[in-house]
């Protein structure tokens, strides 16, 4: 279902935390330190958009006709603290760190030939700083062929079962079939990864609704196989709205609370580089969604696309840059590769945004 009116969250900037709502006007975004001075209102009809930017006087105060009740509840979606994801508070920015068993992923497939060289992967990354480990089994990059049930499983559950035993660390496993789910829950994982936005597979939703595990939903716009072919949007950054906004009534709709979910817009995936880039500069418009946002762009070839870098192991600068980008948006969660040089830009940047406490928090 497409609607009919957005409000993205524009003139962010942060306040000292120690001095509360005086003076600094502007409201908290998703209970962040961040806070916003205005927003953009997207009106759509159709194939027709009209967008303007309003002070947050008038966008509180003016009479919004038949989309009152829609612009003040996208409006309290934007304001609204986000509940802890799988114990994890969202007030800063968390790092799930990728750990592919995979021998044909874009960036890193067949580095981690074993059960063993993943497990010890997955706990250098917990030692470097991430909150999460994003276990995969299944490659999805464009033009990629599935993976069947069996060695999917054979991949992945070795690794969960090796990482439980070590480590406290939050575990989720990216994956798009109901029964790796079923099990990965049972060998203790803490998330559910899709890609598919439970879509793949019929008995995905029931299943996630049956383990209670938080979710993680991606936009993607077809088949990994052949996704990138001819992606088609009227507005990218809206339709991608539209279908997060769908697959989270569905997940409500199943059982799966509110607050046990999480978006990812889904960067790569049936999108060209300018679909991409869109995204990218509108990421803050997924907070009126009312749940929490992932970024997903490490070693991704819109960095080859905008930068000229074909090997994705070089494409460390840009996914930095892009973690950023997304961290001055408020996007609580950043998937990477690189797990520590993530967090020692990200300190950085929270160091100058900020100020020195909340860095070292």
């Amino acid at each position: 279902m497409q609607r009919a009116i957005y409000i993205r969250p524009v003139g962010l900037f942060s306040a000292p935390s120690d001095d509360g709502e005086r003076a600094w006007g502007g409201l908290p975004l998703a209970g962040q330190p961040l806070r916003f001075a205005a927003v953009e209102i997207i009106r759509r009809d159709g194939k027709v958009t009209n967008r303007q930017i309003a002070a947050l006087g008038d966008a509180f105060e003016r009479d919004w006709g038949r989309h009152t009740v829609a612009a003040s509840d996208l409006l309290e979606a934007i304001r609204a603290p986000r509940a802890r994801f799988a114990g994890l508070t969202l007030d800063r920015p968390r790092i799930m760190g990728i750990v592919n068993i995979t021998p044909d992923s874009f960036s890193d497939g067949g580095m981690l030939g074993s059960a063993e060289a993943a497990i010890d992967h997955g706990l250098r990354l917990a030692e470097e700083g991430a909150d999460i480990l994003d276990i995969g089994g299944e490659s999805t990059r464009p033009g990629a062929d599935p993976v069947s049930l069996d060695e999917e499983l054979a991949r992945v559950m070795p690794v969960i079962e090796g990482l439980r035993d070590k480590t406290e660390i939050r575990i989720s496993i990216d994956t798009r079939k109901a029964e790796v789910m079923r099990r990965a829950a049972a060998a203790g994982v803490d998330i559910l990864n899709d890609v598919s936005a439970l879509t793949y597979d019929p008995l995905s939703l029931t299943t996630a609704a049956e383990t209670g595990l938080p979710v993680i939903l991606m936009h993607a716009q077809g088949d990994p196989k052949t996704m990138n072919d001819d992606p088609q949007y009227a507005d990218v950054v809206l339709d991608v709205f539209d279908f997060l906004e769908n697959r989270i009534e569905a997940c409500e709709a199943a059982g799966i609370p509110k607050s046990k979910i999480v978006v990812d817009p889904g960067i790569g995936f049936g999108k060209h580089v300018h679909h991409n880039v869109s995204v990218m500069s509108a990421l803050s418009l997924y907070h009126a969604l009312g749940v929490a946002v992932l970024l997903g762009a490490s070693r991704k070839k819109l960095i080859d696309q905008i930068c000229d870098v074909p090997n994705p192991l070089d494409r460390m600068p840009g996914s930095l840059a892009a973690a950023l980008a997304g961290a001055a948006q408020g996007i609580q969660i950043i998937r990477v590769h690189d797990v520590a040089a993530t967090r020692q830009a990200l300190a950085v940047w929270r160091a100058a945004l900020h100020g020195c406490d909340a860095a070292l928090g």
